[in-house]
């Protein structure tokens, strides 16, 4: 079995996330930025490589959030590796530098975007979202319902009729 130590970052502003799209073989889907270390690199020091790699940004590393391992079953595990992959992720919180976003060429991830807290139920994301999110204390509110000015099926603000109790 594999060992890959690996350090990302919570990025939040204005109700959003930064997130990258991580392809590798037949394996895809929304991320936090951040990769691997490599050999000697503190964890802080790789997640503003890969933060600058994958969206572009300069990273300011904040608060360590926590420490997560997973053992990855054949299923997850990129093409080419060892069936079983343990994966130690190092979570800080972090902000970047406005700028344009830039998409990573020839990485492991192909596009970087800011996405509404809101809507990331929607995507593809792979565990390490919620798990960044969860150790960051953001959840994943629901975008509100367009109910045409009713709440849970009556009048917003007309109060419900009392029952006669007998």
């Amino acid at each position: 079995m594999d060992l890959r130590v690996a350090a990302y970052a919570v990025v939040e502003r204005r109700g959003k996330i930064l997130l990258t799209h991580w392809r590798r073989g037949h394996l895809h889907g929304w991320t936090l930025p951040g990769g691997g270390l490599e050999s000697g690199e503190d964890p802080r020091d790789a997640v503003v490589r890969e933060v600058l790699e994958e969206t572009g940004l300069e990273a300011r590393v904040g608060k360590l959030l926590g420490v997560d391992s997973r053992v990855m079953v054949r299923e997850e595990v990129p093409e080419g590796s060892d069936p079983e992959l343990h994966t130690i992720r190092i979570v800080y919180r972090a902000s970047v530098k406005d700028g344009p976003l830039q998409h990573e060429v020839d990485g492991s991830s192909d596009e970087a975007r800011w996405v509404a807290i809101r809507e990331i139920r929607s995507l593809r994301t792979l565990s390490l979202v919620q798990t960044g999110m969860r150790m960051a204390g953001i959840t994943a509110r629901r975008a509100p319902a367009k109910s045409g000015g009713k709440q849970g099926g009556r009048q917003a603000g007309k109060p419900r009729k009392q029952q006669p109790r007998g």
